[in-house]
């Protein structure tokens, strides 16, 4: 970008918050705004998710129900890089949305017909939430170079903290009022309007490429390349150590969240039991909790995604960036092996969750800005879907054997994730150093 005009009234402004050049405002805004519709859509169908899974099959359903979505990516993801290597990005991304759009429609028909729908439409959920934010990721590493992605998408990310934050709040004020399924409509509304917001970023990108070359403009139509999403994985020791630092970071977050609710479930029982839960019941002493706890998350998310992500990416790099959490996480679960309290998981889970949610999910899609265009679309689908649900998968197991056969206290949990923290930092630390061999110069 030049920067021989002056910057626009919305480039001064959006100065405040990265480093914003003249000509880069406006799409920076409009993919803003995308990921944002992104967001707001799966925060709507999110409660309807738990509605129908927890009333048509309880909690234990939905346990299992989590890792069967791993097994059908396994189906997904070839699926959608045989797409990927017929088609040309917009007309991917046209198809696929579409398709989500139209699962929704079908979704709230069928519930007229009060056809079952509790697990088939949280595995739908688990995979739709992944894939499509995974290829809006692609997209904006497919239209930036790496100088650009480095300085663009903190401001980019602040759409996905926001949208979150609005979607929830959203989905509260109008479940009531319109229903449950008609929440389905709303979403797949939403995922049109995004097409149109995706198109119009498009176009103004293919014009400024036009103008830098005009060769890059009529290869961006060609589609992308012939090989399996898995395989571009497991032949890129950059892409492999990517995949493995999302298996990893999803393992510990996700035991996280167990020891939090364990040791939420266990305050709860006490509280009622001498007399000091306030007049709650266990069930609304847990839901105060996790309102309040939710609530400061995505408040310290949305303050580190505006003023402190750019800042971090800016004067000390993606390498270090990448370093953040793990350190973050190792002090928080070296604490909590000794101290498992509640107020010490809390805070401890707060830092971890508002970082993650705002510095890591940064850092971690600049990492495919040096990356093929075919790596970009396809191999960052399968890792930002089938690793992160193995994640979770794995976690499933850990609390499997460590509550069942090992006995695990909340410290051996917390013990557990130290020494995997130990390895997603190893991890983090030869990514960084990849990353910057192939952005030198």
């Amino acid at each position: 970008m030049s920067e021989s005009r002056e910057k626009s009234a919305l480039e001064k402004f959006l100065t405040l918050f990265t480093d914003i050049r003249s000509g880069e405002g406006v799409t920076a805004a409009i993919l803003t705004l995308n990921i944002f519709i992104l967001l707001t859509a799966y925060y709507i169908v999110k409660p309807v998710r738990e509605a129908l899974i927890l009333v048509g099959g309880g909690a234990e359903v939905k346990s299992y129900a989590a890792a069967g979505q791993g097994l059908l990516l396994l189906g997904a993801v070839p699926l959608y890089a045989m797409l990927a290597t017929r088609l040309p990005r917009l007309k991917l991304i046209n198809i696929v949305t579409l398709f989500f759009a139209a699962c929704l429609a079908g979704f709230y028909i069928l519930a007229q017909f009060n056809v079952p729908l509790g697990i088939v439409f949280y595995l739908w959920v688990g995979i739709f939430n992944l894939m499509v934010i995974a290829q809006f990721w692609s997209f904006t590493n497919d239209i930036y170079t790496p100088d650009e992605g480095k300085r663009l998408f903190p401001l980019v990310a602040f759409g996905a903290s926001a949208g979150a934050v609005g979607g929830s709040y959203i989905s509260g004020v109008i479940i009531g009022p319109l229903g449950v399924y008609q929440m389905m409509l709303v979403a797949g509304g939403l995922l049109l309007v995004s097409l149109i917001v995706t198109r119009v970023a498009d176009g103004r990108e293919r014009r400024r490429a036009a103008k830098r070359t005009a060769i890059r403009a009529e290869a961006e139509e060609e589609p992308i390349g012939s090989e399996g999403a898995f395989k571009l994985v497991w032949t890129s020791k950059y892409l492999l150590l990517i995949a493995f630092l999302m298996l990893m970071l999803n393992w510990v977050n996700t035991t996280g969240e167990y020891i939090l609710g364990r040791t939420v479930a266990q305050a709860a029982a006490d509280a009622i039991r001498v007399g000091t839960a306030g007049g709650l019941s266990e069930a609304e002493y847990i839901g105060k909790f996790y309102a309040d706890f939710f609530t400061v998350v995505n408040i310290l998310g949305l303050v580190l995604q505006l003023f402190v992500v750019s800042r971090v990416i800016k004067y000390f790099g993606i390498r270090i960036g990448l370093l953040v959490l793990p350190i973050i996480a190792l002090g928080a679960y070296a604490i909590l092996a000794f101290v498992p309290i509640l107020s010490v998981v809390r805070w401890a889970k707060t830092a971890e969750n508002a970082t993650d949610y705002s510095l890591q999910n940064t850092v971690r899609q600049a990492l495919f800005l040096p990356t093929t265009r075919e790596e970009k679309y396809k191999a960052k689908q399968a890792i930002d879907t089938f690793f992160v649900r193995a994640g979770d998968v794995f976690s499933a197991g850990l609390v499997y054997v460590g509550v069942n056969w090992l006995m695990f206290s909340t410290s051996h949990f917390a013990m557990f994730n130290f020494g995997l923290v130990i390895v997603w930092f190893i991890i983090a630390v030869l990514i960084g150093k990849r990353y910057t061999q192939m952005t030198a110069g």
